[in-house]
C-alpha cells in the first residue's frame, strides 16, 4: 500500500509553470524547475512577464524594443536549458508589459498549472508588480514555490519541513506538497504554540487526530515538533528553526486578507519578507 501511494504521489504534478522576467535569478528558478519536471516526468512552461521599462509603451500597451530584446534572451535561455534537460517544454509570453496586465495574466496562466515556480521580490530591480506573488497565490488556486532572492539551493525537499496549526490554508499547502514529500526522506512537521494553549482551541470530545499518522498513509516518514512561543513573533521562531534543521523546503498556509487580519500583518507575508530557503504556499 504505501508504494501505491508513493507512486500515486509522484505523478500528481504533470504541469509546471516558471515565471521568468529576464533578470539574473531566472536561471536559479529555472534550474529549480527543470529539476522538478525531470522527478515528476512533467511538462515545464515558461512564461516571460515583466514590466515595460519604457512607460509609453506600457501605458499603450504595446511591447517595446527593449521589452522585446528581454523576452528574446529569456526564451533563448528557457529553450536551451530545457533541450540540454531532455524535458517536454512550451514557451508562453505575454504581449506587453503593463504593470496591471503582468498582474493579472501571470495569475491566470497560473491557474493552468499543477505547481507555479516564482522568485521573491527584489525592490532595487522592480521588474515585476511588489505585490506579484501574493496576488497569485492568493488568486490562481495553486501551489506556488517561491525561490530567495539570494542564496542557492543545490537540494529542494530533501529536509522538508510544514508550518502546522491545522487551519484550512495548512490543511491545503499539506495537500499540495505530498507529491514532493514522498520523495524526500523525511519530513518535519513543526507546530508553533503557545503554551496557554493546551493543545490549541477547545472542540469537545473529538476523535484522536494525527498529522503523522495522515502522511504515513502516503509512505511519507514525518515527525512532529511542537514548539512554545510564548513573547516571541512566530515567523522569526520558525525562521530560526528551519535554520537549524537545516530545511531546504518550507510548506505553508497562505491566509487571504481580511478587515481583522490584513496580508501585510500574517505570517505567510512576513515570510516573504524575510524567506531564505524556498518556500512552497498555498492558499
Amino acid at each position: 500500500a504505501p508504494e501505491y501511494w508513493r507512486n500515486r504521489g509522484r505523478f500528481n504534478v504533470k504541469d509546471i509553470l516558471v515565471h521568468l522576467d529576464g533578470g539574473e535569478r531566472d536561471s536559479v528558478r529555472l534550474d529549480m524547475a527543470i529539476g522538478l519536471a525531470k522527478r515528476h516526468g512533467a511538462v515545464l512552461t515558461g512564461l516571460f512577464a515583466r514590466i515595460d521599462s519604457f512607460k509609453p509603451s506600457a501605458v499603450a500597451r504595446h511591447a517595446s524594443d527593449v521589452l522585446v530584446k528581454v523576452r528574446n534572451g529569456a526564451k533563448a535561455v528557457f529553450d536551451a536549458a530545457v533541450k540540454e534537460a531532455g524535458i517536454a517544454s512550451r514557451w508562453w509570453q505575454l504581449s506587453h508589459g503593463e504593470p496591471g496586465h503582468v498582474l493579472s495574466e501571470t495569475m491566470f496562466c497560473a491557474r493552468y498549472a499543477d505547481l507555479v515556480v516564482m522568485g521573491q521580490f527584489e525592490s532595487k530591480t522592480k521588474q515585476v508588480p511588489e505585490d506579484l506573488v501574493e496576488h497569485v497565490v492568493l488568486h490562481c488556486g495553486r501551489p506556488v514555490l517561491v525561490v530567495p532572492h539570494s542564496g542557492s539551493f543545490p537540494t529542494l525537499g530533501e529536509h522538508m519541513v510544514v508550518a502546522w496549526n491545522a487551519d484550512r490554508e495548512a490543511v491545503r499547502a499539506l495537500n499540495d506538497a505530498k507529491p514532493l514529500m514522498v520523495a524526500t526522506g523525511g519530513v518535519t512537521v513543526l507546530s508553533l504554540h503557545a503554551t496557554t494553549d493546551e493543545g490549541g482551541a477547545s472542540m469537545g470530545d473529538v476523535p484522536h487526530v494525527d498529522v503523522v499518522d495522515h502522511l504515513s498513509r502516503w509512505g511519507i516518514d514525518a515527525r512532529l515538533e511542537r514548539m512554545p512561543v510564548d513573547g516571541l513573533d512566530k515567523m522569526d521562531v520558525l525562521l530560526s528553526r528551519l535554520c537549524d534543521l537545516g530545511a531546504d523546503l518550507l510548506v505553508m498556509g497562505a491566509h487571504s486578507h481580511s478587515a481583522l487580519v490584513p496580508w501585510h500583518a500574517g505570517g505567510a507575508a512576513y515570510i516573504l519578507r524575510h524567506m531564505t530557503i524556498p518556500t512552497l504556499l498555498s492558499n
